[in-house]
């Protein structure tokens, strides 16, 4: 079973929403949200991963991140251990430069069945803590 390790960032605005983004892709999970981020590479750490992600996939430059949370979730093709930041201070107003949408949602109305299975335990845990 293939495995990837992924780090993926928590934006939150002024407001206390979180950003979401369209996941395009070819399978299963096409259409769904996630919170973006990427798939780590050979020598990177999780923290560089998400920057170089976040400026990729949003076009913007993280300027203050922490470690929020690390989970496994395992798919029927593949596991992915995920590493979490929630990212409070970025430059550049957040874009899809991909032709993903991406979305504002307040915390509350984060709704699991439209994100990534993976994603679950992240959003009980938000919905329990901010």
């Amino acid at each position: 079973m293939n495995h990837f390790h992924v780090a993926a960032g928590v934006l939150r605005d002024v407001a206390g929403r979180v950003l979401i983004a369209e996941r395009l892709c070819e399978g299963p999970y096409n259409g769904l949200w996630e919170f973006p981020g990427g798939k780590i590479r050979d020598g990177e750490s999780p923290l560089a991963a998400l920057c170089r992600e976040l400026h990729e996939e949003l076009g913007i430059d993280a300027v203050l991140l922490e470690p929020l949370m690390n989970l496994s979730h395992s798919y029927p093709d593949r596991t992915v251990t995920l590493e979490f930041f929630l990212v409070s201070k970025w430059h550049g107003a957040p874009a899809g430069r991909e032709g993903q949408r991406i979305r504002w949602v307040a915390v509350s109305d984060l709704n699991v069945d439209e994100l990534l299975p993976a994603d679950a335990p992240l959003v009980a845990a938000l919905q329990g803590s901010f």
